[in-house]
């Protein structure tokens, strides 16, 4: 019998994942509406990147760098997905 209770330990990388996006997107939303209902316009990205000075060009390399990461991540699981033979229900052996 299966316990009622699971850990938090027990908890999948992925949902780990999904709260942290999902944490994130609704962050830059709330900011982005006080910043609306303060200043009337939304955010300029460039020029607050811009405003950091050189530290611009090291945010910017580590932003492009952690989207690279998250791609190349993406592209391994999708690969080895699809190298893993998948067994169709009509070819699946009697137990």
């Amino acid at each position: 019998m299966k316990e009622p209770y699971e850990s938090a330990e027990d908890w999948p990388a992925g949902n780990i994942l999904w709260f942290a996006v999902t944490i994130w997107f609704c962050s830059s939303l709330l900011s982005q509406t006080a910043y609306i209902a303060i200043y009337g316009l939304p955010y300029d990205a460039t020029s607050m990147l811009k405003s950091l000075g050189p530290v611009y060009y090291f945010v910017l390399i580590l932003e492009l760098a952690m989207w690279g990461g998250l791609f190349a991540m993406g592209g391994y699981r999708f690969y080895q997905s699809r190298k893993t033979p998948m067994m169709s229900p009509a070819t699946t052996p009697a137990v």
